[in-house]
């Protein structure tokens, strides 16, 4: 396998540059490792591996007032249970605490760094924009030995948190945002779970991670796109206190996953909320919450290794995932028998108090495994709800009224009877075997195309079936400008109580089972021997796609459905006539006035189908004429009203019956509107600053938010299109 890192990497080896090759894998110890981070830790282990080198395992912990040692010692579990080992090099920002306080004294004493006594909010404001340079602080001046006065006496604890920072001394006119003086310490009066209360100033990330780098000697320092613009402080560190050979920063494309979200931030808020079940919730993207679900370590590294390494941001779609741990599941499981919503069969031909020993096999043929349990049949069984029907669709092949079923390993069953509740729900089956239909020695010549699951009742194992979903039930939970929490899936999570073949109890608790025609599943830590708890891994095979063609709708929450046709519930419907209706005839007169008028037919249909029908439906008493309707798409057609303004000119014609003219006068649309400035005034407001960079480092989906912002600022006047235009080259020239 070889991507662009691995080919750096190659020919650094070629040139000599490096004596050896020296990865590093550091997280911040502020929550639980996601897929995201599964990709990276197979990317430099692997590189490591690859090199008969070492990745060392980093925790960045210089933010005390977020870090928790449960947090370490989770990191370290998720990264051995992925299959990879530091071979004893474990390190922590923390130890170089003491080194890099003495590097910012050399940075202070070469003139390269000054304490900053503004506050934080003055340091944002003067920072400047994407388009604008910054202010220098009043404190940049600052001599050398006022510098390391200060710095000390913020060691020393003589200052409150906020009263003073340690800037680098760079250039606050640079294109680069991150190389305006950037904040190397900040004062945090705050325990640290390693060193107490030793320390109350602590180093920011771009300060202390190139520096732990050098330290330990690595040589390619491997990070996602959003740390591209921050490279340029690695590097002036770099130059500023190291000599070569030294480490180098490479970006790669983060992780973005369809139907969840990738940061750790937002995880914490679900878990601090209660939205889900803690960090380990297995419908969580962490590696905690993947391995409690079922999925195998081998599962995700093919994944990892499937989506590959690439340079620019993309989404992966989740089928991707779900099509790994399949392949992976598929050979290793062995199949049982199983129902999640039991409905009682009472066979009537079956002799009372009697059992028999069947025999099924663990693994179908195209397996390259064997193995075969021994099962009890009798009278009374479970089946499957759903395996019945009593109005069946066409080309239904399981059970239903005076019809033939296959039961799995046994025999062939006819529906002699169905037994209801007073309130309509099929409660049992009676039903009659047939003895010469036993699998394997059938001679009933009766042909069947179903074949279904089924338990014996008094041997059957209760247990709780947990059935997982995506977490999300839009692709891209962060598109659009309201909360990512409002896309969340309300039936991501579905529980029954069901029954298992007794041959489980004899299993390995760890034993991952394929659940005939269910999914696969495996027992949840919850699961006890008084009652079993299994979750559902994945299902047997893909069941997602779009109600719409291609993008889910990102600004409103999008449906998804199951590809599989419905089962008709057992509970008979009542359905009522639907109530009679006529509205007005629509005045098709308003469309052939503009189309004999020489208005394009096409503009005519749109409008006429999209704008003046729906108007119609609401109030049929137009107050506007024909001609006015006529003026109106001329304004479209020569490109006077563009589709914003349009339809606020329509809007306004419907309401009060102006002609489209005096519409344009009234609403101010004949006003210019310098689409620069509107445009500069989004993407230079410090609120929005955030937005911007994670535009510029990939996250296309935030164009939606800044046309909407245009369209607000501009009362809906402007023309999306030209905002858009507009937007990508401003974006396009900052960045």
């Amino acid at each position: 396998m070889s991507d662009f890192i691995r080919q750096i990497i190659e020919e650094d080896k070629k040139s000599g540059k490096y004596a050896k090759i020296i990865t590093r894998f550091p997280p911040e110890p502020n929550g639980y490792l996601h897929i995201g981070h599964a990709k990276s830790i197979c990317l430099n282990f692997g590189i490591a591996k690859e090199n008969n080198s070492v990745c060392h395992l980093r925790f960045d912990d210089t933010n005390p007032t977020k870090e928790e040692i449960e947090f370490v010692d989770n990191i370290q579990a998720d990264v051995q249970w992925l299959g990879f080992d530091w071979q004893g090099k474990l390190f922590f920002a923390s130890d170089y605490f003491e080194q890099f306080y003495e590097m910012a004294i050399r940075l202070i004493k070469q003139g390269d760094a000054y304490v900053d006594s503004q506050n934080e909010e003055e340091i944002r404001q003067n920072r400047g924009t994407v388009t604008q340079a910054g202010t220098a602080s009043p404190h940049r001046n600052r001599s050398v030995e006022e510098n390391l006065a200060l710095f000390s006496q913020m060691r020393n604890g003589e200052f409150a948190d906020g009263v003073h920072v340690l800037r680098g001394k760079i250039d606050m006119s640079n294109e680069n945002m991150k190389m305006r003086d950037p904040l190397l310490y900040r004062i945090r009066h705050a325990h640290h779970y390693r060193t107490g209360n030793d320390w109350c100033i602590y180093p920011m990330y771009d300060f202390a991670h190139p520096l732990s780098d050098a330290i330990e000697g690595i040589t390619h320092s491997i990070c996602t796109l959003e740390f591209d613009n921050n490279r340029a402080i690695y590097d002036w560190l770099m130059d500023k206190l190291f000599d070569s050979p030294r480490p180098h920063q490479y970006e790669f494309a983060r992780l973005n996953l369809d139907y969840q979200v990738m940061s750790k931030r937002k995880l914490l808020e679900l878990v601090n909320e209660n939205l889900v079940k803690g960090w380990d919730d297995p419908r969580m993207p962490t590696v905690a919450g993947m391995k409690r679900r079922g999925f195998r370590a081998e599962a995700i590294r093919l994944f990892c290794e499937r989506i590959g390494i690439a340079k620019n941001n993309n989404r992966i779609d989740m089928v991707q995932l779900e099509a790994c741990v399949r392949e992976d599941l598929n050979p290793i499981t062995p199949r049982v028998l199983a129902v999640s919503r039991p409905l009682k069969v009472v066979i009537s031909n079956y002799p009372e108090g009697q059992t028999e020993a069947l025999t099924g096999q663990y693994f179908p043929p195209d397996v390259d495994k064997t193995g075969e349990r021994s099962l009890t049949f009798g009278r009374e069984i479970y089946i499957e709800q759903e395996d019945f029907s009593e109005n069946p669709p066409k080309g239904w092949n399981r059970f239903r009224p005076e019809g033939y079923v296959r039961l799995k390993f046994a025999y062939i069953i006819h529906c002699d009877k169905v037994l209801k509740n007073e309130a309509g729900e099929v409660i049992e089956i009676r039903a009659s075997y047939i003895p010469e239909s036993k699998s394997g020695e059938d001679t009933s010549g009766i042909k069947v195309k179903g074949t279904i699951q089924w338990v014996e009742k008094s041997t059957a194992v209760a247990a709780e079936f947990r059935l997982y979903d995506r977490l999300f039930d839009v692709a891209d939970p962060e598109a659009g400008e309201e909360s990512f929490k409002t896309h969340l899936n309300p039936t991501s999570l579905s529980t029954s109580n069901g029954f298992v073949e007794a041959s489980v109890l004899n299993d390995s608790k760890d034993l991952r089972y394929q659940f005939e025609r269910l999914g696969y599943f495996w027992q949840d830590e919850d699961s006890s021997t008084e009652k079993l708890v299994f979750n559902r891994i994945i299902t047997l095979k893909e069941g997602y796609k779009a109600v719409q063609s291609g993008e889910e709708k990102q600004n409103s929450k999008s449906k998804i459905q199951k590809e599989e046709p419905k089962v008709p519930t057992l509970k008979p419907q009542t359905i009522s006539p639907p109530t009679t209706h006529h509205p007005p005839l629509f005045d098709h007169s308003y469309l052939a006035a503009a189309k004999s008028a020489g208005i394009e037919e096409k503009l005519v249909d749109n409008w006429g189908e999209n704008e003046v029908k729906a108007a119609w439906k609401i109030n049929p008493d137009f107050k506007f004429s024909s001609a006015d309707f006529i003026g109106f798409l001329g304004l479209v057609a020569d490109g006077t009203l563009k589709s914003g303004a349009a339809k606020l000119v329509f809007a306004e014609m419907v309401a009060t019956g102006t002609s489209a003219q005096e519409a344009v006068q009234k609403l101010g649309l004949n006003e210019t509107i310098d689409l620069g400035a509107l445009v500069a005034q989004i993407i230079e407001n410090p609120a929005n600053l955030d937005k911007v960079v994670a535009y510029k480092c990939g996250k296309d989906s935030l164009m939606g938010f800044f046309v909407g912002q245009a369209m607000k600022l501009s009362g809906g006047k402007a023309d999306a299109k030209e905002v858009t235009a507009v937007l990508k080259e401003k974006l396009g020239i900052v960045g």
